[in-house]
C-alpha cells in the first residue's frame, strides 16, 4: 500500500553524506530543518509520541567512512561514534579493558533496539546511559568542528553539547577510552617491600529503573578507583546520572576524599556531599529527592563492598 499526500509530505527527505565535511555542511545548508541522525531509535520515539516534529531533512551519519568500528589508536581504544551498541557490547577489548562501558551498555532497551542504536547516537544524546561509564573511564570525544578535528574530555565537551542543543554544532565522531595505567607501575615501597600486589582497582555500574529490564533510568551510577591494602582510596572517579539528567562528574567529592580511608565517617561524608553536590532532574517517574538518595546509597555501598574486598578486581 502506498502513502498517502499527508505521510508523503511528513517523510523527511534522507542524505546520505560520506565525510563529515558533507555531513556539516549540509547541516549548515538546512539549520534548523535537518537533523543529524545514526540508528535513530531515540528520534522515532520522539516522533512517535510527539516530544519532537519529525524534520524536512535528515542527515545520516552511518554512511560516514571509517566510524563504524573499534581498533586500538596511540592513546587507547577508540569507538567510533556510528558502532551500533550491540557491536560494543560483543567487542572483547571493550569487555575486557572497560567492562563497566560494556556492563551499561548490556542495560539500554532491548537486543533489537541495541542492533540499531549506536553508540554515538546514544553520547549525543547527553542523556544515555552508557555516558555515565564513559565518565568513569575518563573517556574523551573526538568531535568535528567544520574545519577540524577535535580531541575534548567527555565531561567537558557534556554542557556545551546539550546546551540549547548545541550537540548539532558539535559533529560527533567516536569515542577515547584511554587505558588504565597499570598497578605496576604505580607501586608503592614501604619497608623495602612492593606493595602494589596490595593495591587494587575496583568499580561499579548501576542503571536503577523502574523495572528490571527495557525501561528508561531514574539513576545511572558508575564509580571507578583504586584502593590501597588498608583501604586507603588512590584514584576515584563518581559519576552519575539518570533520567534527562545529563550525567556529571562530582569532581569535588573525588578530591576530597582521594587520600583517605575508607571507614563509616568517610561514608557519611560521601552520602552527604552527593546529596548536595548531585542535581537530577525531576520527572512524573521520580523526584529530584529520590534520585539523589538512591545515587548517594549505590555509590557508599560499593565504596564499603571495595574496602571489605567483596568487589571483583577490574
Amino acid at each position: 500500500m502506498g502513502m498517502n499526500i499527508q505521510e508523503a509530505m511528513a517523510s523527511p527527505l534522507v542524505w546520505h553524506p560520506q565525510t563529515a565535511a558533507e555531513a556539516w555542511q549540509l547541516k549548515q545548508t538546512y539549520g534548523t530543518e535537518g537533523i543529524y541522525t545514526s540508528g535513530g531509535t531515540l528520534l522515532r520515539t520522539q516522533w512517535e509520541s510527539g516530544i519532537s516534529a519529525i524534520p524536512r531533512h535528515l542527515i545520516d551519519l552511518s554512511t560516514i567512512r571509517g566510524l563504524n568500528d573499534l581498533r586500538i589508536g596511540e592513546a587507547g581504544l577508540v569507538v567510533g561514534g556510528q558502532t551500533s551498541l550491540q557491536s560494543c557490547r560483543s567487542n572483547t577489548l571493550l569487555s575486557r579493558h572497560f567492562p563497566m562501558v560494556s556492563e551499561a551498555i548490556r542495560t539500554i532497551a532491548a537486543p533489537s533496539v541495541r542492533h540499531l542504536a549506536t553508540i554515538g547516537g546514544n553520547v549525543a544524546s547527553s542523556i544515555g546511559d552508557s555516558i555515565a561509564a564513559l565518565l568513569g573511564y575518563d573517556a574523551e570525544v573526538i568531535w568535528f568542528d567544520g574545519t577540524t578535528e577535535n580531541r575534548t574530555l567527555l565531561s567537558e565537551w557534556l554542557p556545551e553539547a546539550s546546551a540549547a542543543k548545541r550537540g548539532n554544532e558539535r559533529l560527533l565522531l567516536s569515542m577515547l577510552l584511554p587505558f588504565e595505567i597499570s598497578l605496576e607501575e604505580t607501586s608503592v615501597k614501604h619497608d623495602d617491600k612492593d606493595l602494589t600486589m596490595q593495591m587494587k582497582r575496583f568499580g561499579a555500574y548501576h542503571k536503577i529503573g523502574r523495572r528490571e529490564a527495557f525501561t528508561p533510568s531514574v539513576v545511572t551510577a558508575c564509580m571507578n578507583g583504586v584502593l590501597t591494602h588498608n583501604s586507603v582510596i588512590k584514584q576515584i572517579r563518581i559519576a552519575l546520572g539518570g533520567g534527562q539528567t545529563v550525567p556529571v562528574r562530582l569532581e569535588k567529592l573525588e578530591k576530597e576524599i582521594n587520600g583517605a580511608a575508607v571507614d563509616g565517617h568517610l561514608l557519611r561524608h560521601v552520602y552527604e556531599r552527593i546529596i548536595e553536590l548531585f542535581e537530577p532532574r525531576e520527572d512524573l517517574f521520580a523526584s529530584a529527592a529520590y534520585r539523589k538518595s538512591t545515587a548517594a546509597n549505590l555509590i557508599v555501598a560499593e565504596l564499603w563492598k571495595a574496602a571489605k574486598g567483596e568487589t571483583k578486581p577490574l
